[in-house]
Formats: C-alpha cells, structure tokens, sequence
C-alpha cells in the first residue's frame, strides 16, 4: 500500500497550520479545536517545521516558558523528517518507529499534499487485514470474492 492511499482513505484530509510567529497558545486553541495532535508550520508558503503535543511538553512547558508568550518558532520541530506519496507503508512505520515520531509530513515534488499520523497508519493496516482476511474467507468458503 502506498501514502497516497493512505491519503485518499483519510475521512479527513485537511492540513491544520499555523505560522512560526503564532504563539504556542494560538497553536495549542487549534490542536484542540480540531481534537488534533500536531499542526504544521508553514510560513510563506513554505512548510517551515511541526509543532506538536510532545513539542509543548518537552520544549515548553516542562522548560518553564508561558504559551501565551512563547512563539512556536522557538519550540517547533525544524529538521523536518517527510514522507512521498509514492513511498509504501511499509517505509512510514519504520520512519514513525525509528524516528519515534507520530505525525508524518507528506511532500510531493517539494510541494505539502498531506500529513499522516501514526493512527492513519494503524488504521490502514487494520483496513488491509480485513480485506486480506474477508477474501480468504470468500476463498475458502468457495464464494466468489
């Protein structure tokens, strides 16, 4: 299965951003009013880094700074680790495990076309075995699949 499957099962497939000037705040309103754990930071266009739960835990929070006066820039994930659509899903488990990341940038020809989270991967594994498993049982059973 490739990432652009993937991107095309998404029930959602909206990319959530703010921009590296917005306040930890302001990315944290987001997050939750999209129940959303990451948003990507994108400025002038141009996908600049993420910014996500375990950034404000780690980098915020934990280091005593106020989300209020922080600004995401000072906080985000900058060394983007990305993902194409032609890549497998096979290539972004084993980025997501090695990496220990949850959230996966999609870019195409340098250009964002989506995020996956580690969820859309689970989710597609679980969609695959099923198929997998009902065409096993059509087989068996000796119904046509």
């Amino acid at each position: 299965m490739k990432i652009r499957q993937i991107l095309q099962g998404k029930t959602i497939n909206t990319i959530y951003s703010v921009t590296s000037d917005s306040t930890v705040y302001e990315a944290l309103e987001a997050m939750a009013s999209k129940n959303i754990g990451a948003v990507l930071v994108i400025d002038d266009g141009q996908l600049s880094g993420i910014f996500s739960e375990r950034d404000y835990a780690r980098k915020g929070i934990l280091k005593g700074r106020a989300s209020k006066d922080t600004l995401i820039k000072e906080v985000m994930t900058a060394n983007l680790i990305t993902i194409s659509s032609d890549q497998r899903l096979e290539d972004a488990m084993i980025i997501m495990s090695d990496k220990h990341i949850r959230h996966l940038p999609v870019v195409d020809n340098g250009e964002l076309t989506g995020i996956i989270s580690i969820n859309d991967v689970v989710s597609a594994i679980i969609r695959d075995q099923k198929a997998r498993i009902d065409s096993l049982e059509s087989y068996i059973s000796g119904n046509p699949y």
